[in-house]
């Protein structure tokens, strides 16, 4: 496949011209939560058809933004993870991905997929340091087969796919509710009262929680008047 070129002695040019084809930059939100496989990338990546996926994962390796590893037992299969220069597009994805929390989302339209999965970035970009001050708890996230787990450290998050070893608290929250929540289409609050969603855990923990993450209000790109 013939890679496109803008053609321009300029850094953000030369950087478009290697992540700006269609797909590349989902592929690094997908591997900046930890190496995936050929076929969880597929199923995460509904709509990107198996042989465009090998052509962007090919294009990335060429590039030296993603290389071939082997997953640690008990799974030893083939896997892909990002390099030194594809993790440090981590801040221009996260960037993008807070501006379009109050530019882009909105309410869910009805033929975008979803994947809880996502919501791993999602918890770092809308992080609060500052409501996580003195805070040092360990948060497990289930909906519906997804597990994740956010890790708090006075002022920092860690946040990963799986379950956490020892959770101080544990979310459940069906995906409906989370696709509401992510749509500022409703609160925590109401998911718990309408039994879409439920707590447990140190109570402390779980009187932080609020203050841990926030989403931007939503802004309009049309000019005012």
């Amino acid at each position: 496949m013939e890679q496109r070129t803008y053609n321009q002695y300029c850094a953000t040019a030369r950087t478009l011209d290697i992540v700006g084809e269609r797909w590349t930059l989902l592929l690094v939100r997908e591997l900046l939560t930890g190496p995936k496989r050929f076929g969880d990338l597929g199923a995460s990546m509904r709509g990107l058809g198996t042989g465009l996926l090998a052509a962007r994962l090919k294009h990335l390796e060429r590039e030296g933004l993603v290389r071939k590893i082997t997953l640690p037992p008990p799974a030893r299969t083939p896997a892909y993870a990002l390099t030194e220069a594809g993790e440090d597009l981590g801040p221009a994805v996260m960037a993008l991905a807070r501006w379009g929390m109050t530019w882009a989302m909105g309410e869910r339209r009805e033929t975008e997929t979803f994947h809880p999965g996502w919501t791993v970035l999602g918890l770092r970009a809308c992080f609060e340091p500052e409501g996580a001050a003195g805070l040092r708890a360990v948060y497990e996230f289930r909906v519906g087969d997804e597990v994740f787990h956010a890790r708090i450290d006075d002022g920092t998050i860690e946040a990963l796919h799986g379950p956490a070893q020892h959770p101080d608290a544990t979310i459940t929250i069906s995906e409906e509710a989370l696709v509401a929540l992510t749509g500022t289409c409703g609160t925590f609050a109401e998911a718990i009262r309408d039994g879409s969603a439920s707590a447990s855990g140190d109570p402390e923990a779980l009187r932080r929680l609020a203050g841990l993450f926030r989403l931007p209000a939503p802004g309009s790109r049309k000019p005012a008047g």
